[in-house]
C-alpha cells in the first residue's frame, strides 16, 4: 500500500496533515525527525511532508533533518515551519516576519507549465497562514510560485529535486484549495495510489481493542459528548456490555440539564453497564478562589481521577481493568503531546495523574489519532442518530473554562501602551482587561483582547462580517498585546471596570441560564446543524454591578482551525436582548476571531 510520511515536527497540525493525506484515499503514518533520520524509509513510502512547528529554524535545538533525508530523491513537500527548514538547511534565508500573518490571506500564484503543486487552481488564492518567520530568499535552484502582501516567499520549488514548501498551511479546511493542492502532490507529483479507505481505519481500531483490552473490564468516563458516546458504542459492541463499564460524572459545570439528559440519551440506546455520579459539591469545593486557567483545568482533570477511585479502587489498581479515554489528537497536541509542540492548554485527559496512569500502561485511547470528523464518521458507521454524532463539543471541564475569574487589578499604564498601539491600527477599537487564551505560529498565549464598536448597530440589517474579519485580522497581527478581537453588541450605561470574581454557584447558574437562552434560539432558528461549536463565556467585565456574556460560535471541521460563525443580524440582536434581559448581565459581545490566533475556547 502506498504511503505518505508526515515528519512532525511540532506542529499544531501535522496529525492534521495525515487526516487530509487520508481523506484523499492514501495511507499516512506520523513520524518524528529523529526517527526519519535512523532510516526508517521503505518502498512504500511515496512522498514526505514537513509539518509546521512553533520553533525558529535558526534557533538551537530547534527540530531539523539530516540533508540525506532532502538529498534522499523522493517528493518533499515543506509546509510552514518545514518549508522554512528546507530554505535554511539548503542555503536559503529565513528571517522574522516585518508583519506576522495569523489566519485568512490572499496569495498571488506565478503559475507555469511545470508547476504542478497549483494545477488547476486560478492565480490569485485565500490561504490560512500562522507564522512570525518567512523565507526571505530561497535556496539555489528554487524560483518563488506564490506571494503575499506580507510574504514574498508563500511557495517555492525545486523541480528537480522534487522539492516544494509552502508558507501557508492546505491542510486546514480555510485554505480554500488546500485539498487540491495536496491531491496534486500526493496523487500527481508523489504518484500515490488511491487504496485506502475508512473502514480499514475502523476495523484497525477495533483490532487494538481487543488486543489492549485482552480479557480486561475496560472503565471509560463518559461525558456524553461525541467522542466518549462513540467510544462507548464502539467499546459494548466489539467486548460486550459485560466487559464495559461506564461512569458520567456530573461535576455541577454542565450546561442546563445536561446529566439528565445524557443518562437518558445513552439508556435510551441500551447501555445499563453506566452509572451516574453526582460530583457537583467536590468540584465547586476544589475550585474555590482559582483563577488561573491552567490551574483549573488541572484541578478538574485529577478530581475526574479522585472519583473514580472512590468509587472503585480496583479500578485504578487491579490488573483486572484498563482505562479507557476517548482522548482525540487535538486535546493531544495542545496539551504538548509530542516532543516539539508547544503547550497551548492542559487538556482534562492530559493531567498529571492521567499522565501516571498512561506511563503505567493503564490507560487505552483508541481515538487519539483521529479527529472530531473522523470520530463522526465511526459514529454513523456504527449507526448513532445524527443528533448524537453531530452534537457540539464541549470542553470535558465544562463551564470552568468558560467562567473567567479574576483576583486581581490590571496594570493601568501596560493596558494605556497596549491601546497606543490598538489606536494606531484601528482608532475604534479599545483594549479591554480581560485575558484569555491563544495560539499564535503553533505557540500559546495569553492576551487582552481589543473590541470594536458600530454605531447604531441594530439600524444594520445585515452585518458586514468580510470587513469586520479584515479588522480582526488586521489587528491581531500588527498588534502583538492582543489575541482576539470582539464586536460589541450591546451594554448598559457608563464604564468598564473589571470585578474580582471566581467560581461559585451562582455564578454557573447564570452561565448555565444564558447559554441553555442562546442555544434554544439556535436551535428554534435551524442554526444548530450549520454552528460546528458555540461556547458561550462568563467574564467579569463589570458596568453596573453585573458582568458580560461572549459569544462565541465558530465553523471547523476539527477543531484545530476556526473561522467565526456569521450568524445573521437578527438572530444576534433576538440572543442580544434575551440575555441582557438576564438579571447581572451588563454587556453582549461577539467574538470575531479565527482560530489561529484565538483558541476555540477562551481557557
Amino acid at each position: 500500500m502506498d504511503k505518505i510520511l508526515v515528519v512532525d515536527l511540532g506542529g499544531q497540525y501535522a496529525h492534521l496533515i495525515a487526516n487530509r493525506v487520508r481523506r484523499l484515499g492514501v495511507l499516512a503514518d506520523i513520524s518524528t525527525p529523529e526517527s526519519v533520520d535512523s532510516g526508517i524509509l521503505d518502498k512504500s513510502i511515496k512522498g514526505l511532508i514537513f509539518s509546521g512547528g512553533p520553533q525558529s529554524v535558526y534557533e538551537n535545538d530547534s527540530p531539523t533533518v539530516s540533508n540525506d533525508i532532502l538529498d534522499y530523491g523522493l517528493p518533499i513537500l515543506g509546509i510552514c515551519y518545514g518549508h522554512q527548514l528546507i530554505a535554511y538547511k539548503l542555503g536559503g534565508k529565513v528571517s522574522k516576519g516585518k508583519v506576522k500573518e495569523y489566519g485568512l490571506a490572499e496569495i498571488s500564484l506565478k503559475i507555469d507549465e511545470e508547476t504542478v503543486l497549483f494545477d488547476g487552481l486560478a492565480n490569485k488564492q485565500i490561504v490560512w497562514m500562522s507564522h512570525g518567520d518567512s523565507v526571505s530568499n530561497v535556496p539555489t535552484g528554487f524560483k518563488i510560485l506564490a506571494s503575499s502582501d506580507d510574504c514574498l516567499v508563500a511557495a517555492m520549488s525545486d523541480i528537480k529535486r522534487n522539492i516544494y514548501g509552502v508558507q501557508f498551511h492546505p491542510e486546514v479546511t480555510h485554505t480554500v484549495n488546500g485539498m487540491k493542492i495536496l491531491e496534486n502532490f500526493v496523487l500527481k507529483i508523489c504518484g500515490c495510489k488511491k487504496d485506502w479507505d475508512p473502514k480499514k481505519y475502523l476495523d484497525a481500531i477495533s483490532k487494538d481493542i481487543l488486543r489492549l483490552a485482552n480479557s480486561k473490564k475496560v472503565f471509560l468516563l463518559v461525558s456524553g459528548g461525541v467522542d466518549s458516546v462513540v467510544l462507548f458504542t464502539l467499546l459494548n459492541k466489539i467486548l460486550g456490555k459485560d466487559k464495559v463499564f461506564g461512569i458520567h460524572v456530573d461535576t455541577g459545570l454542565m450546561r442546563f440539564n445536561e446529566s439528565i439528559e445524557v443518562e437518558k440519551a445513552l439508556r435510551n440506546l441500551g447501555y445499563d453497564n453506566l452509572k451516574v455520579v453526582d460530583a457537583s459539591k467536590q468540584y465547586l469545593k476544589a475550585l474555590q478562589g482559582v483563577v488561573n486557567p491552567e490551574d483549573k483545568r488541572k484541578i478538574i482533570g485529577n478530581l475526574f481521577i479522585d472519583i473514580i477511585g472512590q468509587y472503585s479502587d480496583d479500578i485504578l489498581s487491579s490488573d483486572n481493568w484498563i482505562v479507557c479515554q476517548g482522548t482525540i489528537y487535538p486535546d493531544t497536541i495542545e496539551s504538548k503531546g509530542t516532543k516539539n509542540a508547544d503547550l497551548i492548554k492542559t487538556h482534562h485527559n492530559r493531567v498529571p495523574k492521567m499522565q501516571v496512569l498512561i506511563s503505567q500502561g493503564r490507560v487505552m485511547e483508541p481515538f487519539s489519532h483521529l479527529y472530531k470528523d473522523e470520530v463522526r464518521l465511526i459514529g454513523k458507521m456504527l449507526g448513532l442518530s445524527d443528533e448524537i454524532v453531530n452534537r457540539h463539543p464541549f470542553p470535558g471541564p465544562g463551564l470552568g473554562v468558560r467562567i473567567l475569574c479574576n483576583d486581581k487589578d490590571v496594570n493601568i499604564s501596560e493596558l494605556k501602551l497596549l491601546q497606543n498601539d490598538v489606536s494606531a491600527v484601528n482608532s475604534a477599537a479599545l483594549v479591554l482587561p480581560i485575558k484569555s487564551v491563544g495560539v499564535q505560529g503553533d505557540k500559546r498565549t495569553y492576551k487582552y483582547p481589543a473590541v470594536i464598536e458600530i454605531k447604531n448597530i441594530r439600524d444594520n440589517n445585515i452585518l458586514n462580517w468580510d470587513l469586520l474579519e479584515k479588522q480582526s485580522t488586521e489587528l491581531t497581527n500588527k498588534v502583538a498585546g492582543i489575541n482576539r478581537v470582539m464586536l460589541l453588541i450591546a451594554k448598559k450605561d457608563g464604564e468598564y471596570a473589571l470585578k474580582k470574581e471566581v467560581i461559585t454557584p451562582e455564578r454557573v447558574k447564570l452561565l448555565q441560564k444564558a447559554d441553555n437562552i442562546v442555544n434554544n434560539i439556535i436551535l428554534k432558528a435551524k442554526l444548530y446543524d450549520s454552528i460546528w461549536q458555540m461556547p458561550i463565556v462568563l467574564v467579569p467585565l463589570s458596568i453596573d454591578s453585573g458582568e458580560s456574556i461572549i459569544l462565541r460560535p465558530v465553523d471547523s471541521q476539527e477543531a484545530m482551525t476556526a473561522r467565526f460563525s456569521r450568524i445573521p443580524i437578527k438572530i444576534v440582536l433576538e440572543i442580544c436582548d434575551a440575555l441582557m434581559a438576564i438579571d447581572g448581565i451588563d454587556a453582549v459581545f461577539y467574538d470575531i476571531t479565527n482560530k489561529p490566533p484565538g483558541t476555540i475556547e477562551w481557557e
